[in-house]
């Protein structure tokens, strides 16, 4: 029996999830003309599927889990369960007026007409704003729709930004910030439950290999109290004698949001030789 997985065929997330499938050891190829594939070592079997048609399809049980962005998970409002967020495709669904154009509040969009393919995620925000507005739902290049007089403002999805300001817009308010999640259907049997139960823990080794990073020093034994104070680790540094007396090399693990602050405070510590090594899992 395998568990059936849903994943974007093409766009901005597909690339990032066979990669995440890759990485935890489960060869999955991309889909080419196909629109389903089984892994060649690990029971799962992958339909590659619209990102919009993600939702309905778990929610059916048609697809057992899905890799989709939250922002459609929350457009389409299915009854699927969120297991885990996953860190890539972030971006955010935000507001954008024509440059120039003044905003300070959502009440500045009474009686503004606005074009978004995000039509239910901007009623709530209007109707929690209680801001009177009309909604005009297109699918693609939302960007245009004030240029060419479709519209006044814009509710899309933004990443850096560039686009909203190479069409003379600018970015007013942020509705949503979204990143790709690891969803599921309500019920599975229990072969498939145990399924799941590995794939998450290879995702979540994964993850904490991204997270961190494995690092390698020397340092004389006069600061290793110092050092040690900077390097946690897992649970403590390992510590080993070098050859020339009164030196130690040490190896810890650093999380990557601390990494340049720590190696600076090392430096000043009397660390040298210092290298620093990608992780490939990290099993917690």
């Amino acid at each position: 029996m395998n568990l059936r997985i849903a994943i974007q065929k093409s766009g901005r997330l597909s690339e990032d999830s066979i990669k995440l499938l890759n990485d935890c050891g489960i060869a999955v190829k991309s889909s080419g003309a196909k629109l389903r594939s089984e892994a060649e070592n690990f029971p799962v079997e992958v339909y590659f599927l619209r990102d919009d048609d993600i939702p309905q399809y778990v929610q059916d049980g048609v697809a057992d889990i899905g890799i989709v962005g939250e922002n459609v998970l929350y457009e389409k409002c299915k009854d699927v369960d969120v297991v885990l967020p996953l860190g890539f495709g972030r971006c955010r669904l935000a507001l954008a007026l024509p440059r120039g154009m003044t905003y300070n509040e959502p009440a500045d969009l009474e009686g503004m007409k606005i074009a978004t393919s995000y039509p239910f995620l901007l009623q709530n925000f209007l109707r929690k704003h209680r801001v009177e507005a009309e909604i005009h739902e297109i699918s693609g290049s939302v960007e245009i729709a004030p240029g060419i007089g479709l519209a006044d403002a814009v509710c899309d999805l933004v990443s850096s930004g560039s686009t909203l300001f190479m069409n003379g817009l600018q970015e007013v308010e942020t509705l949503l910030d979204s990143q790709a999640v690891l969803v599921r259907h309500a019920t599975l049997d229990e072969q498939k439950e145990e399924i799941l139960r590995k794939m998450i823990f290879r995702i979540r080794s994964v993850q904490a290999a991204r997270k961190n990073k494995y690092i390698l020093l020397n340092a004389p034994n006069n600061t290793l109290d110092i050092i040690f104070s900077l390097l946690p680790g897992m649970k403590s540094p390992t510590v080993l004698p070098l050859a020339e007396e009164g030196w130690s090399s040490v190896h810890s693990v650093l999380p990557e949001d601390e990494f340049w602050d720590k190696i600076e405070a090392l430096k000043a510590a009397g660390a040298q030789g210092i290298l620093v090594v990608p992780i490939e899992k990290m099993i917690l």
